[in-house]
């Protein structure tokens, strides 16, 4: 069981997404930290100016010159950006219900193998609720003040029980980084994981291809290799929502994913519309689901919704016409509502006497 959760998860909790980001961070910039970041977002998202200015920095020395900046400028334009990142994706002022629901579903999630949560947002969401709900998870890092990846770990499998963890813990893989990722002071290359937010330094998210290109095992490709593995695994069900399939590279291994393994199924819950390079996938594939307000996918199948008629069971997943699953908030209330009602199945209870 697989979840992959897109900027659409942290807007469903009041962050900003990509888009939102990228306009905050800019208010947030002065003087020629703002021009030249407003030159770098000119035919770019936010995460391909950083990383074209940190590929800036690795290439120039001295006062040697790229595009207006010098290394120290690029360096120090890196480090201003991710500080204005990490200010405005702080979980202070989130709605953290939704993803407080889905640490309540992951809790009582039982599959033969455990459940992956992978996901493209730097922010703390997950985190925050995972440990609110007291819910055992594993991110790749193993230490508390500063915590180092370990590649073994993340690659464990059954067969090799000296490096596989407990499958009661959510493995919980950060695709491009975090705010609370730093790179070490002492070998500025090895990424290590604080036990609160980067500040004052460049936070290590979204991966520069001058950070790895040495080697595979550093974070971001291991992390990338680990969710192709889990796709990979047979009759594996995988959960979208909130991606907007802006990273052409992931996009690829999910389809491939469904493609090659067709008795897996993977589902995209979009809002408020399924995105074009979804349809036309999802219309050749018939493993590879997709949902929105007012129109899905199914089977190959594109059709709209039609209103439902009587009761519908685990709650209201039907509003105002409108198929609402696509929300992000809605599908982790469903998905706790459903976790409560197989458990009250598994009892034979039908909902009495649920504490006995």
């Amino acid at each position: 069981m697989c979840v992959f959760l897109g900027a659409g998860a942290s807007k469903a909790c009041g962050l900003p997404d990509v888009s939102q980001l990228e306009k905050l961070v800019i208010e947030q910039l002065q003087g020629e930290d703002k021009v030249h970041l407003s030159k770098q977002l000119k035919c770019r998202n936010l995460e391909q100016a950083l990383s074209r200015i940190r590929r800036v920095a690795a290439l120039l020395e001295g006062d040697a010159q790229l595009e207006g900046l010098t290394r120290e400028a690029a360096v120090c334009l890196d480090k201003v950006i991710c500080q204005a990142i990490v200010s405005e994706l702080a979980v202070d002022s989130a709605e953290l219900e939704p993803v407080f629901q889905l640490a309540t579903w992951a809790a009582r999630a039982d599959y033969l193998w455990p459940l992956e949560v992978f996901t493209v947002n730097y922010d703390l969401l997950v985190e925050t609720a995972f440990e609110q709900a007291r819910l055992p998870y594993f991110d790749g890092f193993v230490g508390n003040l500063q915590g180092k990846f370990h590649t073994d770990l993340v690659e464990g499998t059954p067969e090799e029980p000296e490096h596989w963890l407990l499958r009661s813990f959510v493995r919980l893989w950060k695709l491009h980084g975090s705010v609370n990722w730093a790179w070490d002071t002492d070998t500025e290359t090895e990424i290590v994981r604080l036990g609160m937010p980067v500040s004052g330094a460049a936070a290590a998210i979204y991966p520069s291809d001058t950070k790895y290109d040495e080697s595979r095992r550093m974070p971001f490709m291991v992390l990338q290799d680990r969710l192709r593995r889990a796709l990979a695994q047979p009759e594996t069900l995988t959960l979208v929502s909130g991606y907007s399939f802006g990273d052409d590279h992931l996009n690829e291994m999910l389809f491939d994913a469904a493609a090659r393994h067709p008795r897996s199924e993977t589902i995209v819950f979009s809002y408020p519309n399924i995105p074009q390079i979804v349809k036309n996938r999802a219309r050749l594939i018939p493993n590879l689901q997709a949902v929105s307000a007012n129109e899905a996918i199914l089977g190959g199948q594109l059709d709209c919704w039609e209103p439902p008629t009587g009761d519908l069971p685990y709650g209201d997943y039907w509003k105002d016409e409108e198929f609402t699953l696509g929300d992000f908030g809605c599908l982790t209330a469903h998905l706790a509502l459903s976790s409560y009602q197989s458990l009250e199945e598994s009892l034979g209870t039908g909902g009495r006497n649920l504490d006995s």
